[in-house]
This record gives structure tokens, sequence and C-alpha cells, in this order.
């Protein structure tokens, strides 16, 4: 298994280390739970550092991300970041990721008017997608993977800014949500401190050279101390997205899912010009989808599961589970999975098929909270 720079401090804090991606990473330091309300309620920190970092730069590189990506990059100013999707020429999704509009950086080669950006894309998925991108570069553009050379630190809750302000003289509550700032943070230069992350409870992402992960860590942590944060693994930082309805690749979303199906319509910008697998989306608009992305609770207290099969309420099969659990927040089971089209209203009344026995559920609007 790969590691990251603070594999040897989570297992000197006793995390659960677990194969996530090919990398060797914690699932919890103390219990799900516990560290699920401490983002929630209060400030985690996640080791994220198992995620892909590309450069895209110089002559092109507009050009290609646009081509590549669902969302239209246009929008992006320099400080500003968008969710978007790598979609297939049949409508597949390569990969979730998201675009951030890098400022000029003269350090970094990015001052010659074109504009740059950085793709972070999932762990998993770090090699496919820059075969992906790099075999749609007929612009010219320059590419960088940085992964290896970058860490990533997630520190989320309503107390993010209160733990982050003491070692920053950037204003933190001064940068909008999916924008980011280059700066000073615990003592390091160079930082990107970005207002997004991924458990819906507010936060700041924060990329950095890796030689310097072990002193950044320790720095966070201590100041976050009389705050309650808690060191967070990968367990809590599922249900916390989970509750939120934030799509997870491989289960939610995948070669196999449409944007559209998946309802990233949000992302999906058929408008902006041409990118891959814009024709398919276009036609597949313009009939309908036959399945949707949908939300559910479940009466008892057993969690659905990935592949359980979803029924309607005479029992005909009309979908499948992607991904479930028990919601720490909300203390009752709850789940997304497809349906197909036409079963997918809140309130509709469908089943969990287990084989010999059947969950009740209703189909719910998401976020769930």
């Amino acid at each position: 298994m790969q590691t990251t720079p603070l594999t040897e401090t989570h297992r000197a804090l006793g995390a659960k280390l677990v194969d996530f991606a090919g990398f060797e990473m914690p699932l919890t330091y103390t219990s799900l739970k516990e560290e699920h309300l401490a983002v929630r309620n209060g400030v985690g920190m996640f080791d994220v550092s198992h995620m892909g970092e590309f450069i895209v730069r110089g002559e092109g590189a507009r050009d290609l991300v646009q081509y590549v990506t669902s969302n239209n990059v246009d929008r992006l100013e320099p400080g500003q970041a968008q969710y978007s999707c790598l979609p297939r020429p049949a409508g597949g999704i390569v990969d979730d990721l998201l675009v951030y509009r890098l400022p000029p950086n003269p350090a970094m080669g990015m001052d010659d008017g074109h504009p740059a950006y950085m793709l972070v894309v999932n762990a998993g998925n770090i090699a496919k997608d820059w075969e992906w991108i790099s075999s749609h570069n007929t612009f010219g553009a320059e590419m960088l993977d940085i992964s290896a050379k970058t860490a990533l630190l997630a520190v989320q809750g309503p107390k993010a800014t209160e733990v982050l302000q003491q070692l920053t003289d950037v204003k933190l509550a001064d940068i909008p949500y999916y924008h980011f700032v280059r700066g000073t943070m615990a003592g390091q230069d160079n930082v990107i401190i970005s207002a997004t992350g991924y458990t819906g409870s507010g936060g700041f992402e924060l990329y950095f050279d890796a030689s310097v992960a072990e002193s950044v860590w320790e720095k966070i942590m201590k100041a976050g101390k009389d705050a309650g944060l808690l060191a967070c693994g990968l367990g809590c930082r599922d249900t916390l997205r989970l509750e939120k309805g934030y799509c997870l690749y491989g289960n939610d979303i995948n070669d196999t899912t449409t944007p559209l199906e998946a309802g990233l319509g949000w992302i999906t910008k058929l408008k902006a010009g041409d990118f891959v697998g814009r024709d398919h989306l276009l036609a597949q608009k313009e009939a309908g989808v036959g399945r949707r992305l949908v939300g559910f609770k479940l009466d008892g207290r057993r969690a659905p599961r990935n592949g359980y099969g979803l029924l309607d309420a005479e029992g005909n099969a009309i979908g499948e589970v992607t991904s479930g659990t028990h919601s720490p927040s909300l203390d009752y089971p709850i789940g997304l999975g497809y349906v197909a089209t036409g079963h997918h209203a809140p309130g509709t009344r469908i089943q969990v098929d287990l084989g010999r026995k059947q969950l009740e559920a209703e189909v719910v609007k998401v976020p769930f909270l």
C-alpha cells in the first residue's frame, strides 16, 4: 500500500488503518460516531493527502480543461473553484473532481497570460484520470502531476475558522464558499487555503508541500485543543458526506452512470460549448433519463448497503442501493440509490431487498439534514 506523509502520525495516534484506494489510511481514531459529531458540531481534521493534484497551464490550458470537464471553466475567476466531472463519450463518468483557477504565480511559470488550473481528483483514479486527460490534450497545454509532492488537510466544522485563524494572517471569514487564497498557514508559506470540503459542515482544505505535513498537522492539533478538535478518519468522512447527499465515486457515480441520472445537471453546462460526451448528454436530456439517483430513509434500524436491490411497494425491481449507513446525526438509516423514473418523487414508498427479507423505506429529498 502507498502511504501519505502522515501515516506514521496516524499510527502513533492509534488510528485503525485500512486499505483505501491503494493507500494506508485511517478509518477511525476513537469512534466513527464521536468523530462524525465532532465535525457536525465542532471541528475535526482529516488527512486526505491521498487525493491527486494536477496542474494544467500554458497555452491551451483553458481549452483542454473546458473540453474534458462538464462544467464551464470560463465562469472561474482566479481564486475560485468549481465542482465538475470528467464525462465519457457515451455519458459515463471517468471521475468527479474540483477545478481551481489559479492566480498568476511566476515561481510556477504561471504568469504568461494564459489561465492556469489545479485539478483535484480521487485517489483511486489518479493514474486513470491522468491518462484520460492526457489523451485529449491536443491543445498544447502543459500538465504536471504534483500529487506525490502535495499534502492535503481538511479542517471541517463550525469551529474550523476559530481554530485556523490562530495560525494565519489571512482573514478566513472573508473567503467565500468555493473560493481560495494562497497565504501563510501554521508557519508555512504558499499554502492554498480553500473554503471547500466534503462534509457539509463548512471549513477549509489546505494544500501545501508534503515535506512539512507533520509540522502543520501538529500545529493545527495544538491550536484546536481548546475547541475540541479531533483527528478524524475516512469512516466519518463517508457518513458526513452521505447525510448531505454528496456522491461518492465508485458507489453513486461511475463509468456507467451519467451526471444527468445522478442529479448533477447543475455541473453539466450543455450550452457552454463542446466537451467530451456533450452530444450524448444532450440526447439524454431531450429523451429524458430512465433512472434517477434518490435519497431514502428506512423505517427500521438496519442500514442499507451498496448492491442491495430496490423494489416498489408491490415488490417489483426498480433499482439498486449505491450507498447506505446509519446516520449518526439523525439516528436512523439512510441511503442513496438509483430507481426507475416514476419512482423518484419524495414520499414514494419503496423496499430494500435483502433477498429473504425486505425493509420498508421512503424516498426523501436530499440533503437529509
